[in-house]
């Protein structure tokens, strides 16, 4: 097919989703990829510079319930691509992966620089364009940016944060209102005492998980799963943590009737966090476990089944992913073609899908431009 009759496609993000789309597409169409910065930057970051690439789950329902925005959307976006897709894909350009423990997908390298770089050599038929997009305009479809307009096809707009809304609202799209998920959170309490404590396997709202408090509240694997499901939550809001296995603690007094109630509750916690608590109950650190009676017995355990903290805000800037974005209610699931208009497309974080730690963000990317990448390809094939 000669490159001037080829199907004109603009994609505007030069992020994770839309460098899938234009790696999918360019041998089909004429490419064209919108980006400001370097594409594919967004990827440096994730995993802690590993690029954690997907989680090892392949059941699609499973998956789906990983994300507290978009998980009804995703079970057909996820029945065309999902886990094991993506892992063929990263195979074929040459990025092998391996499994952690938690389940985490990463690149064998370690290296989010190595992905970034093996991903663009193989976008050698995408065009990239460094320009900031202004708008899409209708009739003719156009993507207007600071330096002037290029007419498309279609559009794909896979590009998250203002820039996409823009974009959307501009095609009277409706915007869920952003707000942080992913975030550590400041708490009324003052936990400066033990910023840097980290308490492993602690249990509250339906998960259990690894927390850290830090100089301004408390963080960590499980807080950011609390933040992502209380993303849309008022503040102030209160917190319920159990800190503690199920144990006898009369028991375990009996057996160390010598031994202080601080260092026998350090056999199960961090020594700071028990004098925390021990400080909040007006206990004694070093009182003998035989002095121990009842009542201080059971105020012991119920602070640390149930260890209650206010949730204030979330912490500035903290924001690991956004919630919020075009309303799914306008998005085909089976193409991500706008229902409100034709031949504009979405994937990616633009819209309102987003999901917890672990690879899901990146998977959402993968699937959703798959998703918008066949439609159009499907649709060529017609053509």
């Amino acid at each position: 097919m000669a490159q001037e009759s080829m199907c004109k496609i603009g994609i505007i993000g030069g992020g994770p989703a839309g460098c899938f789309c234009a790696y999918q597409l360019q041998n089909f169409a004429s490419v064209s990829v919108f980006e400001c910065k370097k594409p594919l930057i967004t990827l440096l970051p994730t995993g802690g510079g590993r690029c954690n690439l997907a989680h090892y789950e392949f059941d699609v329902k499973e998956l789906a319930a990983n994300y507290p925005r978009g998980e009804k959307f995703l079970y057909s976006v996820f029945s065309k691509f999902s886990t094991a897709e993506t892992l063929d894909f990263f195979d074929k350009i040459e990025v092998p992966t391996y499994v952690q423990d938690d389940m985490r997908v990463f690149p064998k390298s370690n290296s989010s620089k190595d992905v970034r770089e093996k991903f663009l050599n193989k976008l050698n038929k995408t065009k990239f364009i460094k320009e900031r997009v202004l708008r899409v305009n209708q009739n003719p479809l156009t993507v207007v940016t600071d330096c002037g307009s290029h007419s498309f096809d279609k559009v794909i707009i896979a590009v998250g944060g203002h820039n996409g809304y823009d974009c959307a609202k501009y095609l009277n799209h409706n915007i869920i209102e952003p707000k942080p998920a992913l975030a550590a959170l400041k708490t009324k309490e003052i936990f400066k005492p033990l910023s840097g404590v980290s308490i492993k396997n602690v249990k509250s709202e339906g998960f259990c998980d690894d927390i850290l408090f830090t100089h301004e509240g408390i963080s960590g694997p499980l807080i950011y799963k609390i933040s992502s499901v209380n993303a849309r939550k008022v503040f102030p809001y209160k917190i319920s943590f159990d800190f503690i296995e199920q144990i006898n603690l009369q028991d375990l007094l009996n057996h160390n009737p010598h031994k202080s109630i601080k260092n026998l509750l350090a056999e199960f916690l961090p020594k700071s966090f028990v004098q925390f608590v021990l400080s909040l109950l007006n206990i004694n650190c070093e009182q003998k476990c035989h002095q121990i009676n009842g009542r201080t017995r059971d105020l012991i355990l119920d602070k640390l089944h149930n260890f209650e903290i206010t949730a204030i805000s979330t912490v500035k800037d903290g924001e690991v992913v956004t919630s919020g974005g075009v309303d799914l209610k306008e998005i085909n699931p089976k193409t991500m073609e706008s229902k409100i208009v034709k031949n504009v497309y979405f994937c990616g974080e633009v819209m309102d899908i987003d999901g917890f730690c672990g690879g899901y963000n990146l998977q959402n990317c993968w699937s959703t431009a798959f998703v918008a990448s066949q439609s159009i390809i499907e649709e060529l094939n017609i053509w």
